[in-house]
């Protein structure tokens, strides 16, 4: 499964690092990177260890961080949608494609 983010979701990812890494260190933006990216390689392997939630829309909650990614699969592409922290108004991006 191929992997696409798209562009919300990138800044939505970014702003959150740099969050972290402004208000604790840059090692915890880092890590939320990291966390991300080894979730989003095990979601390309198991599509469907996400939750339905949404519509056809999957929500796969970080461990360690209060956020979501937010994706759906189309194809053999896994496009994530939002990386949506867990205390926003739920569904904001659901006009996301």
């Amino acid at each position: 499964m191929t992997p696409s983010v798209g562009p919300e979701a990138d800044r939505e990812l970014i702003d959150s690092a740099l969050y972290y890494a402004r208000e604790a260190n840059a090692e915890l933006g880092f890590a939320f990177i990291a966390t991300f990216e080894r979730a989003l390689d095990l979601l390309c392997s198991n599509p469907q260890l996400g939750a339905l939630w949404r519509n056809e829309r999957r929500r796969f909650p970080l461990p360690r961080f209060p956020y979501s990614i937010i994706y759906y699969i189309k194809g053999e592409e896994l496009r994530v949608i939002a990386i949506a922290h867990h205390a926003r108004k739920p569904g904001y991006w659901s006009s996301r494609k």
